[in-house]
């Protein structure tokens, strides 16, 4: 039960992503494997701590999904277990050295605020944008000659950050609604939100197609194109409000975004 309610798929994914881009930026084995642990203890974390801050909403809304909600999982077992990831997350990120641990642990601290507060405030994209936008910078302050992310890594992975932010509320945004949550997105609308959400994707694709110094090539715009007949493709489809094409064709925007910018990792510091 505790993996149902740690959101495992966004915590692994984003954990591959991050150890890709270190492998890329030539952190080597051991670096590579620091930065894979540090990154998915904090990123269970956040899960875990995600769902013991929703427990009464979640409960509220009916969410069979949620294993807290439903009874299968006891609030403190999540808790205690946020709890715990949250602690082994400090010393496994200071692997990396001062700076980088510093680095990728505000940018949990930005996840666990978003789920205790800024969830419920305009503010909501914030956590999001420094919680992914600090990833490069943990990667390349970690590196045998330490050095600050290029402009174009933080940018991008800020912009990814807010992209997943509103891919990731859309579905739910009546449910936030009724139970008090008034974020960005659920103030903003499920139909600013359903263009809002692959665009955000698309201007991270710009970023890292046009902000390294080398130059763009072909293959660059072939992926820029498909990102943008995809983004627009979900957006418009009909379908009802409970779809989740929009979602899933932000998703797919963010994964190639995401190749992208593991193409350019060496140029990345």
């Amino acid at each position: 039960m505790l993996l149902r309610s740690c959101h495992l798929e966004p915590a692994l994914a984003v954990t591959v992503f991050v150890t890709a881009l270190a492998v890329a930026a030539g952190r080597g084995v051991t670096g590579s494997a620091a930065v894979a642990a540090a990154v998915l203890a904090g990123q269970l974390s956040v899960g875990w701590c995600n769902d013991t801050a929703d427990a009464q909403r979640d409960m509220a809304c009916g969410r069979r999904d949620k294993p807290v909600a439903t009874g299968a999982l006891p609030p403190r077992a999540a808790a205690v277990a946020a709890g715990t990831a949250l602690a082994l997350c400090v010393p496994l990120s200071l692997l990396s050295g001062a700076a980088a641990g510093a680095a990728h642990l505000g940018g949990v601290a930005a996840g666990w605020a978003y789920n205790l507060r800024l969830k419920h405030t305009v503010l909501s994209p914030l956590p999001y944008a420094a919680a992914f936008g600090t990833l490069p910078a943990f990667v390349t302050l970690g590196l045998p000659s330490p050095s600050l992310p290029a402009w174009w890594a933080v940018t991008a992975g800020a912009l990814l950050g807010v992209g997943a932010h509103l891919a990731n509320v859309l579905p739910d945004i009546e449910n936030d609604l009724a139970t008090g949550v008034r974020g960005l997105p659920q103030r903003l609308g499920r139909a600013a939100c359903r263009w809002l959400a692959p665009l955000v994707m698309l201007a991270a694709m710009a970023v890292v197609v046009a902000g390294p110094p080398r130059g763009v090539e072909i293959s660059d715009w072939g992926l820029a194109a498909a990102a943008a007949i995809i983004a627009v493709a979900g957006a418009v489809v009909p379908s009802g409000a409970r779809t989740k094409w929009p979602f899933r064709a932000a998703i797919v925007v963010a994964g190639l975004a995401v190749v992208q910018l593991l193409l350019r990792g060496s140029d990345m510091s």
